[in-house]
């Protein structure tokens, strides 16, 4: 049996992010996998602390985290998933500091310090990004956030092998924008494309799950 497990990197735990990857495990577990959902804000851990003990040659964490704490059961569950999907909205321009420093303990350990930065992850698994957003699908390139989700999908295929990337733009921040300042939105708009769009966004993150659950058999 496949094994998926999704990393929430948002703060809430029933907002946007955790909705899509719900569904996106939703498909993993109609073609068979076994499932799991972590919310990154309920572990206590840092971000990598330049330990080097990833590297270190004869070392007994060479090629793995060798920092304890509460990120490792996951970054060793991680380790063994066939199916991996990283979720995040967007914070100035990139992905939250608790998914940020996720991926600094997941990613730097298999990236050898050797002609090249050869990856030493020993096998190929499906992977995912999915990145909600307040800014429109329009406005990606002028937020320089094309770029960012460039890298952090160009760093994830090369570690493992592939990597596909899902955006839910223009997304639903608040249930009342009375209550906030926020001028700078339609707040009708913003609630509209909530019950018309985000639907399918969530649709589309259980079709992404079922495929690369498929391609991981």
């Amino acid at each position: 049996m496949s094994r998926a497990i999704a990393v929430n990197g948002s703060p809430r735990k029933g907002w946007s992010t955790a909705r899509l990857l719900e569904g996106f495990l939703k498909g993993c577990a109609a073609e068979g996998a076994e499932t799991e959902l972590v919310h990154l804000y309920s572990l206590a851990y840092q971000g990598c602390i330049s330990c080097f003990a990833c590297k270190r040659i004869g070392g007994v964490s060479y090629g793995r985290c060798g920092h304890r704490d509460g990120l490792t059961p996951l970054l060793e569950r991680a380790a063994e998933a066939d199916v991996l999907v990283l979720g995040s909205p967007f914070y100035f321009h990139t992905e939250t500091g608790e998914m940020r420093s996720f991926m600094e303990r997941l990613l730097f350990p298999y990236l050898s310090y050797t002609p090249g930065h050869a990856c030493i992850f020993p096998r190929k698994i499906q992977t995912a990004l999915v990145y909600t957003m307040n800014v429109t699908e329009e406005q990606l390139a002028a937020f320089h956030q094309d770029s960012s989700i460039a890298a952090s999908q160009g760093i994830m295929e090369r570690v493992f092998g592939n990597c596909e990337t899902l955006l839910s733009t223009d997304t639903y921040q608040f249930s009342d924008y009375s209550r906030y300042v926020s001028t700078a939105f339609d707040a009708e708009a913003k609630a509209r494309r909530h019950r018309e769009v985000f639907p399918k966004d969530v649709l589309r993150a259980r079709d992404l799950g079922a495929r690369l659950t498929r391609s991981a058999e």
